[in-house]
């Protein structure tokens, strides 16, 4: 079955439901008209005779007929001498006269003229449930719903008593009418005109259109008889959730042709790029080490985008996030749409990038490592991690010193395991602290030497103040009488 035999079944279906038990041939007056043999009997006659409200006209031979000045219609009355072409509908014996019709004649000149694809005027002159019925030429015609519009009418009846172009798909010599459709030359305009959008589009050309509909990706919007689609990311600078937050149905607006396809009959359309860009100048609005307030829009594994303004977004990194811990899902210090107060570390206009930081709102506590662990010292600290190398121990909160696989015994370690474990606290050695690059050496077994040091002798530990001080040595007494 081809294309045209299956739209055929299609409005055949559509009429079949409208009717109902009825047909076609319940509101076509049957006597309208060709023939059966096809013929159609028109004939010419010229103009004698015009009298009140009655023609008379001459037929040829003996035989002249009567034409009701009525069955002109809207035509202007002929004047005598005027040709004019009727059908003879019965004769009156008495007068010996043929009573003719005017318009059962433009019916069957309409017949005659009449072909499947022809573009007609005709005027609605009623509905049913399934579309609505016409006449062209005195020709009845039905136009189901489906092809009354390119968008399906639910509520057809604002075209009652209207003339309408149609084009017609179906002649039915049988049932002496014929099935229309304004949607089929609705549709051949439109392509009309879209191939004309087409050869008139440029990229970069700002145009008006009006949004047709709306789906969740974006919004389709004519422009001029094409369609061009409006993307959800071209909507504005900011995040848009929703498209009909931004656009309705049947606005005007005005965008800019990002891409025009001809071979594949697409336009690409953009909003935010006729607007003002927001990242320009943001390097003078957000400087570094400024301090800024943002929404937090989206969390994902490296960490978390902020919005400081619509259409400008900044990364807190998972490492900027906090001193005290190494945070590994950014769930555990922001929610979705939680205000928070960051300092900015860098901005990339360009790239479209700001670096940003959580950690940094509060105080480095690697500020005066140095002195709180002065080389040399002993101090405790707890394992928090082991790696192959060593172990990683906190001092303080977001402060983390290495013990080298070296440092942890005197004995060989196949596995740092066997020695230590995390979350144990242990005595440490500070063997040198670079506060710039945030690192600190430390040794366990250099601390238990010191620790047996200690034992072995408790002034060692001890500073030149805080050691006692040696007993003087006493003099020998004098050998009794005056030293002289």
């Amino acid at each position: 079955m081809n294309t045209d035999d299956f739209f055929d079944v299609e409005i055949q279906h559509e009429i079949d439901q409208a009717l109902g038990d009825g047909s076609l041939m319940d509101w076509v007056d049957p006597k309208i008209g060709p023939s059966a043999d096809g013929s159609t009997p028109l004939r010419r006659g010229k103009v004698t005779a015009v009298s009140g409200d009655d023609i008379l006209v001459d037929l040829g031979g003996k035989s002249a007929g009567l034409l009701s000045v009525k069955q002109m219609g809207d035509e202007p009355v002929p004047q005598v001498g005027d040709t004019i072409e009727v059908m003879v509908v019965s004769y009156k014996q008495d007068e010996g006269l043929l009573i003719l019709s005017r318009q059962d004649a433009v019916t069957v000149a309409t017949w005659d003229t009449i072909k499947i694809g022809c573009i007609a005027e005709g005027r609605v002159t009623g509905m049913n449930k399934g579309g609505l019925e016409m006449v062209f030429g005195g020709i009845k015609a039905f136009m189901p719903l489906s092809q009354v519009d390119r968008v399906f009418e639910h509520d057809a009846s604002v075209h009652l008593n209207k003339r309408l172009r149609c084009k017609v798909l179906e002649i039915r010599r049988k049932e002496k009418t014929l099935i229309v459709s304004r949607r089929a030359l609705l549709e051949e305009e439109a392509a009309v005109a879209r191939e004309a959008v087409f050869a008139s589009l440029t990229e970069g050309q700002i145009v008006q259109g009006t949004v047709k509909s709306i789906m969740p990706y974006g919004a389709f919007v004519d422009v001029g008889g094409a369609d061009g689609l409006l993307h959800i990311g071209d909507m504005g600078y900011g995040r848009v959730e929703n498209p009909r937050a931004i656009v309705t149905e049947g606005q005007q607006v005005e965008v800019k042709v990002l891409k025009v396809d001809r071979e594949n009959q697409k336009i690409a359309l953009g909003l935010k790029q006729i607007m003002a860009d927001p990242w320009i100048g943001a390097t003078m609005k957000y400087p570094a080490d400024s301090i800024v307030s943002g929404t937090v829009t989206r969390l994902v594994d490296f960490g978390a985008f902020v919005e400081l303004e619509p259409g400008v977004e900044g990364l807190i990194p998972l490492s900027e996030m906090s001193y005290e811990h190494r945070v590994r899902n950014p769930k555990e210090l922001a929610d979705q749409g939680q205000v928070v107060q960051l300092r900015v570390l860098s901005v990339d206009e360009t790239r479209r990038r700001i670096s940003l930081s959580l950690k940094r709102m509060t105080e480095d506590p690697w500020m005066g490592a140095s002195v709180r662990w002065p080389t040399n010292t002993v101090v405790d600290g707890t394992i928090k991690r082991i790696t192959e190398f060593g172990a990683f121990v906190e001092l303080a909160p977001g402060v983390e010193g290495l013990v080298h696989i070296s440092e942890i015994s005197d004995a060989r370690i196949n596995n740092i395991r066997e020695a230590v474990q995390e979350g144990q606290t242990v005595s440490l050695k500070v063997l040198g602290v670079d506060e710039d690059k945030r690192r600190i050496s430390l040794s366990i077994k250099q601390a238990r030497y010191a620790s047996d040091s200690v034992s072995a002798n408790p002034d060692a530990s001890r500073s030149e103040s805080e050691k006692p001080k040696p007993k003087s040595k006493r003099k020998k007494p004098l050998k009794g009488g005056l030293d002289r």
